[in-house]
């Protein structure tokens, strides 16, 4: 039935497209439950009507009925009278309708079927709208923990993440690198000694302790002191 298919692919699509461009799933369920409300609005309005023209072919079927047994009854009564010829156009009259009566429960066989399809649609929209009423607020809860785990993530792979004691540590390093570079120019600028001179100081302080000795010995032997 084209209303049947109709609604289905509007349904089918306003999910899908909603779904391919989500960002926000709480927003999206927003969305979606506005636009299920609107199209349940026009689904019940339509399976109104099919449950309707089920419900007229239906009369229409048991009226028929009523006619059939009613002239049947006529063409008994008539045979019953002696009056045969009566009883003909009472079968007659009979058959004709009938013959309206299979063209009607036909069109209330299918006009029962749509109203059964349309009412399980109905149904199925209303439970699934349910469904996600009862479940928005859990979805929104769970989308406002993600956003804030991800701004956590965020700024910890920033620098506005890194910690004062992280950043001294980082100073100090720096310090400790410009002071070894200091010392180091230190010793670069330091003019080494001369290792001539070096040697003859060594030597001179050896002259100048035999010199002494000498005059120590001078002495004892002048005041006879062994």
């Amino acid at each position: 039935m084209g209303i049947l298919t109709r609604f289905t692919d509007i349904i089918s699509a306003n999910v899908n497209a909603l779904l391919d461009k989500a960002e926000d799933p709480g927003k999206l369920v927003d969305q979606y439950l506005r636009k299920a409300n609107s199209e349940l609005a026009e689904v019940k309005k339509e399976t109104a009507g099919v449950m309707a023209e089920e419900s007229r072919t239906k009369r229409l079927v048991e009226e028929n009925e009523k006619n059939v047994t009613k002239y049947t009854e006529l063409a008994r009564r008539a045979i019953l009278a002696g009056n045969e010829d009566d009883a003909k156009v009472f079968l007659g009259k009979k058959q004709e309708i009938e013959a309206v009566g299979a063209g009607l429960k036909l069109t209330h066989a299918v006009a029962s079927e749509n109203a059964i399809k349309m009412r399980q649609m109905h149904d199925k929209l209303v439970k699934d709208i349910n469904a996600l009423n009862s479940k928005r607020q859990m979805i929104k809860a769970k989308t406002a923990v993600a956003v804030a785990q991800n701004r956590v993530t965020e700024m910890s792979k920033s620098n506005m993440g890194e910690s004062a004691l992280s950043a001294f540590e980082r100073m100090e390093a720096k310090a400790d690198r410009m002071l070894d570079e200091a010392n180091a120019r230190a010793a670069l600028d330091f003019e080494p000694m001369d290792k001539a001179q070096e040697l003859e100081e060594k030597y001179m302080l050896d002259g100048i302790s035999d010199s002494v000795n000498d005059e120590l010995a001078a002495m004892k032997a002048q005041l006879g002191v062994n």
